[in-house]
């Protein structure tokens, strides 16, 4: 497939002798499978490319667009991790959005991908204000970041909004989940981090010192704060504490956090990882810290095995 045949083509033998018993557990008939909803890691789309004896795109539509707006092309390989190309009704761009470092007109273009088209809907039902943020000279703004491929075809690669979707197709509104952590007093900061191939969240927490000191103190421990935040059981505790808030709060069970990464310097201004007035730079944050967020979701992996 690599070398661009089509996929029953690819390897007829290997079909016949050893995937064929994948295609039966499929029901035998299967020659078309579509993804949509959250995208595929890639190791996934491959192994199904591979061994289902069918043919796989990858698509994107909102409700907004009334359903698919890009597809990937079936048979085409190299479209492989990308939703594709748009569909015959639709007219894609993408808009830089310099605050979060996208650029529309690079040599790898990034950006808002705005959409418009005969199967766009009109407008939000009686919210006028709403319509108007979203559908700017006919351009129907998404609030997710693409990447336009040397093919043509469209990743997704981010969301503008700080709402955005777990693999198993739940939404998360991050700021209302980080403002319901914020009450358990043994915290003085927390940034809650998730993406569309994980199942669940986790966070970067500056601890309130005093607080963790007391604990450590009760216990005969005698570490720095530094060398508390890298302690096990100090972790374990504050997630403890952090997923007693969540729970009192009524937090849904994919909004409690696995995973937590304590930081003893606080969220700053000369780190780039907040505003002037103190809102937080998820990007920057997640440039920051990507390092500790892979770790955090290894461990939380391994702990679930």
């Amino acid at each position: 497939m690599e070398k661009g045949l089509p996929q029953d083509k690819a390897a007829p033998l290997m079909d016949k002798l050893v995937f064929e018993k994948i295609k039966q557990g499929l029901g035998g008939r299967v020659r078309l499978m579509l993804s949509g909803a959250a995208p595929l890691p890639r190791h996934v789309e491959e192994f199904l490319r591979v061994t289902s004896c069918s043919a796989l795109s990858q698509g994107y539509g909102l409700t907004e667009s009334c359903g698919g707006c890009l597809t990937s092309i079936a048979n085409i390989f190299p479209m492989m991790g990308t939703v594709g190309v748009p569909i015959t009704t639709i007219e894609a761009r993408l808009e830089s959005v310099p605050e979060m470092g996208y650029d529309a007109l690079s040599d790898v273009p990034r950006g808002e991908i705005c959409l418009r088209g005969t199967t766009l809907f009109s407008g939000y039902h009686k919210r006028e204000d709403l319509t108007k943020d979203v559908l700017v000279d006919g351009w129907f703004h998404t609030g997710d970041i693409g990447e336009w491929q040397a093919n043509g075809a469209m990743k997704i690669i981010d969301r503008k909004k700080n709402i955005f979707k777990l693999s198993q197709g739940e939404y998360v509104a991050v700021e209302n989940i980080e403002s319901k952590y914020l009450q358990c007093p043994l915290i003085t900061s927390i940034w809650v981090y998730g993406n569309s191939f994980e199942s669940f969240l986790v966070a970067v927490v500056v601890p309130e010192r005093q607080a963790l000191e007391n604990w450590a103190v009760n216990r005969n421990l005698t570490d720095d704060f530094k060398s508390l935040c890298e302690n096990l059981k100090a972790r374990k505790y504050i997630l403890d504490e952090l997923n007693s808030t969540g729970q009192k709060h009524q937090l849904r069970g994919f909004e409690i956090l696995k995973a937590v990464y304590l930081e003893p310097n606080p969220f700053d201004m000369e780190r780039d990882l907040i505003t002037p007035t103190f809102k937080l730079k998820r990007p920057q944050l997640l440039k920051y810290y990507k390092d500790h967020i892979d770790k955090l979701y290894n461990e939380a992996k391994e702990t679930r095995v």
